[in-house]
């Protein structure tokens, strides 16, 4: 048996590859003082009658291509305030994926709608789309891709599924600020498209969040609902319903000045996302997100891989993701499948679900919602946050020189 040879891991007494802390996030200097000064002085911190909001709305929509902007108080209630707008309610299931964040399904199930997981395309780490053709029944009144990690879901195929079964697409964006699907920003291609602005996304002022939308009736329809149901216009489009929802003055302008360098960090990510990629995918047993090929640009808001033990002699995930941890390489695991998830169970439980859906509908639930795919993908994800991406080309070569090196000692590693 060969004798492992080079430096050791810092799991084994070695020196750790990385020493220096990774950029900080978020990124702000003057122009955000003086945005946050400019919204606290004009006494308008209130988006009626204020400024801030409405021009955030302007510049986000021209960013985008959009025709309509929404701005709401985060992106999950941007989720919210789409699916209420196109009339989603109790009696109704909505697919989504299984892998995505718990926001996605807390908007579904604020409706009183039933979540409908589809499975994973554990290559691109993308919903399924025949996965979710196969979750439609007489009761689907929406599919909500995700575009997770900032990289477009298969849009060509998602949409031709909601065209053949006539169920309307709403995209989660909310990973994805400047993602592209054939040259064109998603959350731009369904009936709507929500993004988020909390404080770990790309472009981001603590909480926020907005629609996309082409659709004039549906933007209004989305107004009076963040708006407590009073309407924009007066004869605007309007159903009754509607809660607080609102963007403040102070998200709206700092919003407009972090977006002046959202293509600068766009850009870097991409070229280190790219290189890093490059550099792990000659490593046996790690395998970066592939991409679907209609994704022209990717947000980059995650860089994700799958991690396989066989070439790591066996090495857990846990344990490497310890080993890298020890390198001073930052990472994660990712999700846990959300289709099992003790939020959802609990939910499903609840008195209001079950005089809504009935007892044989939600027994049978846990049948249609079996993930297989997703459950090994949630086994072997590991996960780099986007701020690492904002470094330098050294930056990615440490990431690289880390699992090398935690392969090369994975058999001393996995006795441990």
């Amino acid at each position: 048996m060969a004798m492992a040879t080079g430096p050791k891991p810092a799991l084994l007494g070695g020196i750790k590859t990385r020493a220096a802390r990774w950029p900080t996030w978020p990124v702000w200097d003057k122009t955000d003082e003086e945005a946050i000064l400019g919204a606290l002085r004009s006494s308008r911190w209130y988006r009626v009658g204020g400024t801030k909001v409405d021009a955030f709305e302007t510049q986000y929509a021209s960013l985008t291509g959009a025709p309509h902007c929404l701005a709401t108080a985060n992106g999950t209630s941007a989720l919210l305030t789409s699916m209420a707008a196109m009339g989603i309610g109790a009696g109704d299931e909505v697919v989504i994926p299984a892998y995505t964040f718990v926001a996605t399904v807390n908007a579904v199930m604020m409706l009183n709608a039933l979540p409908v997981f589809a499975d994973t395309d554990m290559d691109s780490f993308q919903v399924d789309a025949r996965s979710m053709a196969s979750r439609v029944t007489s009761q689907t009144t929406l599919l909500m891709p995700v575009h997770m990690a900032g990289a477009a879901a298969d849009l060509d195929a998602i949409l031709e599924v909601g065209k053949q079964k006539k169920v309307p697409v709403l995209e989660d964006a909310c990973q994805a600020h400047l993602g592209e699907w054939r040259g064109r920003n998603v959350g731009t291609w369904g009936a709507a498209g929500c993004f988020s602005f909390q404080a770990s996304k790309n472009l981001n002022s603590g909480e926020g969040g907005a629609i996309l939308t082409a659709s004039s009736d549906l933007v209004e329809r989305a107004y009076a609902f963040h708006n407590n149901s009073n309407r924009r216009k007066v004869d605007g489009p309007f159903d009754g319903r509607g809660l607080n929802l609102r963007m403040t003055e102070f998200q709206g302008a700092l919003l407009v000045s972090q977006m002046a360098r959202i293509e600068e960090f766009a850009k870097r990510r991409d070229d280190n996302a790219k290189y890093l990629d490059s550099m792990l995918r000659q490593i046996p047993g790690i395998n970066p997100q592939k991409n679907h090929g209609g994704c022209t640009r990717s947000a980059w808001h995650l860089f994700m891989l799958r991690y396989d033990s066989g070439p790591f002699n066996g090495l857990p995930r846990a344990k490497f993701l310890k080993a890298l941890q020890a390198e001073g390489i930052t990472c994660s695991s990712g999700y846990t499948p959300l289709n099992k998830s003790e939020s959802v169970v609990r939910a499903l439980a609840t008195k209001s679900y079950q005089r809504v859906f009935g007892k044989k509908v939600l027994e049978e639930w846990k049948d249609r919602n079996h993930c297989p795919q997703n459950d090994k993908l949630c086994e072997q994800a590991v996960w780099f946050t986007q701020n690492m991406l904002i470094g330098s080309r050294a930056d990615m070569e440490q990431i690289a020189e880390a699992v090398k090196k935690i392969q090369t000692w994975s058999r001393d590693l996995a006795k441990g």
